[in-house]
């Protein structure tokens, strides 16, 4: 007998609720017996789950400086001194991308006698939104 899995919206999912069979024949589902999770997960105003299984989800973070594209025999010719023309000028932001995806810009800063970035930009939800497209 193949098992079927029931759907859940995120807001509904519980991870302490066990996943049951479904018991209607297949190819006909049985959405008579099903029945919200628990919504343990909500914070005091009960308007979201809580975010704390997201916290520690590990993210890439880069500070791109500039780009540039060359062929593989310039590649092949770069030794210790060399120079890469890069993309951007001097003085502009760097961009900070999570996962790949621009969210901020900032400058260089030295902290400690440590290069750091102090962001002066980020990028809007909506922007961030429109770059998943």
């Amino acid at each position: 007998m193949a098992a079927t899995l029931k759907t859940q919206t995120v807001e509904d999912f519980s991870w302490d609720t066990p996943l049951e069979e479904d018991s209607a024949p297949k190819g006909q589902p049985d959405v008579s017996s099903q029945k919200p999770a628990p919504t343990e997960d909500r914070t005091k105003e009960g308007s979201r789950p809580s975010l704390d299984l997201l916290l520690d989800v590990p993210l890439e973070i880069t500070a791109e400086l500039g780009r540039t594209r060359m062929i593989i025999n310039d590649l092949l010719q770069l030794g210790q001194g060399s120079v890469i023309e890069l993309n951007k000028l001097a003085g502009e932001p760097l961009e900070i991308l999570v996962n790949q995806k621009l969210i901020a810009r900032g400058e260089v800063v030295v902290v400690n006698e440590k290069f750091g970035i102090r962001l002066t930009d980020i990028i809007s939800p909506m922007e961030r939104i429109k770059q998943l497209g």
